[in-house]
């Protein structure tokens, strides 16, 4: 019984494979189109991950109106605005310490969708300044101290493309329970694949 596919199911594998086949071709086609960031691919690659995150949550932040900003999904759970603070404090506590600093933009203080869309955008900002002091011969040293000590690189996939991917799934949902379609959604419409699987 252990490995026997009906005949019904292997047509659909044999239906089916041309199409991954197709869709990863195409992938690495427009990867290979894509330039090398001044002679570092490796951190190239990880920065188009950032930025498709940090579009995305650019445009999230501008699509929900001001007055859901302190709209929660559950009574137990963060507000909407919430969410967009704890993400802007901890891209700029992380990026900041990738460049050796350390700073904060104190969302968390912050209610109105304006003060929090623009400490979003002062963390994306600092975030790019980091993302432009790492290269692929700096990408392993270690920044930060103690517990958090990670590699330059370690902390910005972890610390901002890992972690705002997992904020942008939450607050996906959010726009959904108020009728708003989610930004990465909209642009796989729109044919621009810009990532989290239709969310």
């Amino acid at each position: 019984m252990f490995g026997f596919i009906p005949v019904k199911e292997k047509m659909k594998v044999r239906s089916i494979a041309p199409t991954v086949l197709a869709l990863v071709l195409g992938a690495a086609a427009l990867n290979a189109q894509a330039p090398a960031s001044a002679g570092n691919p490796f951190i190239s690659e990880a920065k188009q991950a950032y930025n498709t995150i940090k579009n995305n949550l650019t445009a999230m932040a501008a699509k929900m109106p001001p007055e859901a900003y302190d709209f929660k999904a559950t009574p137990d759970v963060r507000t909407f605005g919430g969410l967009v603070a704890h993400i802007a404090d901890t891209q700029m506590r992380t990026c900041a310490a990738v460049k050796g600093e350390q700073k904060t933009v104190d969302a968390a203080s912050k209610t109105s969708k304006d003060d929090l869309v623009a400490a979003l955008k002062a963390s994306f900002d600092e975030c790019d300044a980091a993302w432009d002091t790492v290269t692929d011969a700096n990408a392993a040293e270690l920044v930060g101290g103690g517990r958090m000590q990670r590699s330059r690189l370690g902390s910005l996939i972890s610390g901002v493309v890992i972690h705002d991917n997992e904020e942008y799934g939450y607050m996906a949902v959010y726009l959904r329970l108020k009728g708003i379609v989610p930004p990465s959604t909209e642009n796989m419409g729109r044919g621009m694949g810009a990532g989290r699987g239709g969310r």
